[in-house]
Formats: structure tokens, C-alpha cells, sequence
């Protein structure tokens, strides 16, 4: 069992976030449970082709370097390249947020086909939305996010769907990873309300991705259920270990008597 208590809260450190309880403790993010605890292995690839990318580009312009900060400047280049990505989808789930609460909304020239291609899947699934950008907590399990929107949906058939959706901008589509994110939202014990209480998570029908590019979006379901909540939990404990493994390697022991008698170890050459 969890020994996190409530109220959850959620801080702001400059770009980022993270979450106390009601005793000030930290409880982990999901997103990162799922960095520290599931293996990246697309990140691997990325990571060389950024870099490959970055020299290739650069070429003429490193090649007037001295080489240690040729060197310096090709190590940092994935950054770069993650951290214009991740601003990209701020500014994205900002005005997303606005725009499907009816605000007006100021679109940088950047971002124009993002926003373009959110506004159009608001008006062809006339989403009407139940909650915004809310923060999520298990006390029971001890995990703590931010869901982006629960929305009704209106489908094909004309029925009314409930979903509980998050929005991605990557370049890439749509990872397995997701179905856990979303597990864990969906099966949060509660929500944090307008007024600073805690409430339950509305049910949801059905779970899934907004893939918003510049050039359109998809709407991608998702499963979320319970079996994904399990597996959420596996990484969780994975993620734990990570954070906690190095106190279980103790301090080198040195010998009883280090002066004692000391053997000595004979080598003989072979005979020819």
C-alpha cells in the first residue's frame, strides 16, 4: 500500500512539474515512471541519427572548430533537437487547452497547421469537454499526472462517447507506452477539482490519442484497461528499483589483518 496522503498538489518548476501530497512528499509523475522504468529502445536510434543529422548539417561549420568543442557541440546536438521538440508541445497543449474551452486563442506562425488540425478534429467530433489539463493521483498505488481531456465524442453512428484522451505531437505516431499513461490516468483514485478537492475520476468509455501535426491529426484508440494498469505497475516497480538500486551496494571491506602474512604466489616457466 501507498503511504502518500492526501491533498495531492501540483507545483511548477519553470517548464516542469512535479507532486506533493498532503505531507509535502514527492509522489513520481507517471511520465516519469515510464522514463525511468520502461527501456526506450527508439531513443537509441533517435539519439545516433540526431547526432549523424547535427554533424552532417553542420559540417562546414564544425570543421572551423577546435575538437574538443566540435566534440562538445555534437554530444549536445539529440538536446537540442528533444528540447525544440518538447517546447513544440507545450505550446501545443496551451492553446489546445484554450481552444477546446471556447477561449480565443493568439497562434504563432510556427504553430499555425498544429492548431489548424486541433481546431478541425474539435469540429468534426463536436467535443464537448468534461475536463481540461486536471491532475490525476492513486493514493492507493502512489502515482501522480496531468490527463489532457475527458471529452464527449460525438461518433459515426451519432452516439455520444465519453473519452479520455491525451494529445501528442511527436514526429513519430503514436508508442505502445501510451496504452500505460492512459491506464494509469484512467484508473487514478481521484481527480484534483477546481476548488482544491479531491473527486472521483468520471468514467470514461473509451481512451485514446489526439496525434496533433502540422500538417492534420488523428484520433487513435487506445487500450487502457485493466491489464495495462497491471503492466503500469510492473514498470512502477522497475522505475523504483532504478531510483533505489545503488544503496544496496555497500562499501568496499578491507582484510581483518591487512599486515598479516602475506602469500606469495610461485610462477614457474614451463619446460621446453
Amino acid at each position: 500500500m501507498s503511504a502518500f496522503m492526501p491533498p495531492i498538489r501540483r507545483k511548477q518548476a519553470g517548464r516542469n512539474h512535479y507532486y506533493v501530497d498532503g505531507n509535502g512528499t514527492r509522489m513520481p509523475g507517471v511520465t516519469t515512471i515510464l522514463g525511468n522504468g520502461l527501456p526506450k529502445k527508439a531513443l537509441i536510434n533517435w539519439a545516433a541519427n540526431a547526432t549523424a543529422d547535427a554533424a552532417v548539417n553542420g559540417w562546414d561549420e564544425l570543421a572551423e572548430l577546435p575538437v574538443a568543442t566540435r566534440l562538445d557541440r555534437l554530444k549536445k546536438a539529440r538536446y537540442e533537437d528533444r528540447d525544440a521538440a518538447a517546447r513544440r508541445g507545450t505550446e501545443v497543449h496551451g492553446l489546445a487547452e484554450q481552444l477546446v474551452k471556447g477561449e480565443r486563442v493568439t497562434v504563432p506562425e510556427e504553430l499555425r497547421g498544429h492548431v489548424e488540425a486541433y481546431v478541425k478534429f474539435l469540429d468534426d467530433w463536436d467535443v464537448e469537454p468534461v475536463l481540461v489539463e486536471f491532475v490525476v493521483a492513486s493514493y492507493r498505488y502512489g502515482y501522480a499526472g496531468t490527463c489532457d481531456l475527458i471529452a464527449d465524442l460525438t461518433m459515426l453512428d451519432g452516439r455520444v462517447v465519453r473519452w479520455l484522451l491525451d494529445i501528442k505531437t511527436t514526429r513519430s505516431g503514436v508508442f505502445g507506452e501510451t496504452a500505460l499513461q492512459l491506464a494509469a490516468y484512467r484508473h487514478a483514485d481521484i481527480h484534483l477539482a477546481a476548488d482544491g478537492t479531491d473527486q472521483p475520476v468520471p468514467e470514461v468509455e473509451r481512451t485514446g490519442v489526439v496525434h496533433v501535426r502540422a500538417d492534420g491529426y488523428s484520433l487513435v484508440p487506445v487500450e487502457a484497461g485493466e491489464q495495462q494498469l497491471t503492466d503500469f505497475r510492473y514498470v512502477q516497480q522497475v522505475a523504483r528499483f532504478d531510483d533505489e538500486s545503488r544503496g544496496l551496494i555497500g562499501e568496499e571491506l578491507t582484510p581483518p589483518d591487512p599486515d598479516g602474512d602475506t602469500a606469495r604466489v610461485i610462477y614457474e616457466r614451463p619446460s621446453k
